[in-house]
């Protein structure tokens, strides 16, 4: 005994006494169609029990239904960039934004010129609508490579690159500044700091709004050592600075990671915190929670910046001729027990 078959769109049509075309049209909600054949073809839909393949339905509408979260510069695997609370609180931010509006992200990992070009194919073969791009190096080609494709996208943080392009980013500056005041409050006066990498912009600001900070107050040399935005890079350079500035009172790291390396180094050296050495992070991420002591921190809102960055490409999707645009969000300093 065979089953029946499934309602066909050529049934919608004849059920509604119209032509294949004219219902294909109305179940793709292309707004030409008059009133009256819209409200026979939703009615033969009812009778006829028709369900529309999606998958039909996105190669006439061009629309996958789908957006591109494209990660560059995270030099690791998906377990790697997951794990990190950097990028996995942008992952959050993003799927609560776009899970609501039944659009769903997909991780694309492009940390080589050759996985760049396949970023970019994978979204204009129509598997996605648009990208958000997530590119932690200055001199990274991939915004370019997008915006030279004309695929509408927004990036995490402002292109390292003149590139006429979206993106959200953060007050980094100022967030330095406001660890600076927060070390000379507490009478810090031999400060030192750990930045991140050179060719990252965000870490750039916080370095150069830390210096002019602690210039303001008085204090014009600021002994820098380098990191990686990782633990271990954060203990490394510790290490180095308190071999070169034993006396020191007082760090400023330029991320969370790198602050609890920090705390590693002073624990192992019999130095207290904040009694002896005062320390202050930056991103208020979850390593922030479980230091000892917790860590004083400037607050970066990852998720609510993220999902700002799906809204923006939503709204280019609606409208392609909408100008780049950018939204720059303010930090606030967390005051724990490090500090």
């Amino acid at each position: 005994m065979t089953s029946k078959r499934p309602p066909t769109l050529e049934d919608v049509a004849r059920a509604a006494g119209v032509s294949r075309a004219t219902a294909s049209r109305v179940i793709n909600g292309v707004a030409t169609v008059d009133e009256a054949m819209r409200s026979k073809v939703a009615a033969a839909v009812v009778a006829t029990g028709y369900i529309p393949n999606t998958v039909a339905r996105s190669l006439v509408t061009r629309k996958a239904g789908a957006i591109a979260l494209v990660i560059s510069g995270s030099d690791g695997s998906a377990e790697q960039v997951l794990g990190d609370p950097f990028f996995g609180r942008v992952v959050s931010g993003v799927v609560r934004s776009l899970l609501p509006r039944k659009v769903h992200p997909t991780l694309v990992l492009a940390d080589s010129d050759a996985a760049r070009a396949d970023a970019v194919s994978y979204v204009r073969q129509g598997k996605a609508d648009g990208a958000l791009l997530v590119s932690t190096h200055s001199d990274d080609t991939l915004p370019g490579l997008f915006v030279d494709a004309g695929i509408p996208a927004v990036l995490f943080a402002r292109p390292g690159r003149d590139v006429p392009i979206s993106y959200v980013d953060l007050a980094h500056e100022q967030g330095a500044a406001l660890a600076a005041d927060r070390l000379v409050a507490r009478g810090c006066r031999r400060v030192v700091t750990i930045a991140g990498p050179s060719d990252v912009p965000a870490a750039q600001d916080r370095l150069t709004g830390f210096r002019q900070a602690m210039a303001r107050h008085g204090q014009a040399y600021v002994p820098v050592a380098k990191g990686n935005f990782t633990l271990e890079s954060g203990a490394r350079a510790m290490a180095e600075l308190l071999a070169e500035h034993p006396d020191l009172d007082g760090v400023f790291a330029a991320n969370d990671l790198m602050a609890a390396g920090a705390l590693t180094i002073l624990h192992q050296h019999h130095r207290t915190v904040p009694g002896d050495v005062a320390v202050v992070g930056f991103d208020d991420s979850e390593p922030a929670h479980f230091t000892h002591p917790q860590l004083t921190t400037v607050a970066q809102p990852v998720e609510e910046m993220a999902a700002e960055m799906a809204r923006i490409l939503l709204t280019h999707l609606q409208d392609q001729t909408h100008r780049p645009t950018s939204a720059i969000f303010d930090p606030h300093l967390v005051i724990r027990g490090s500090a």
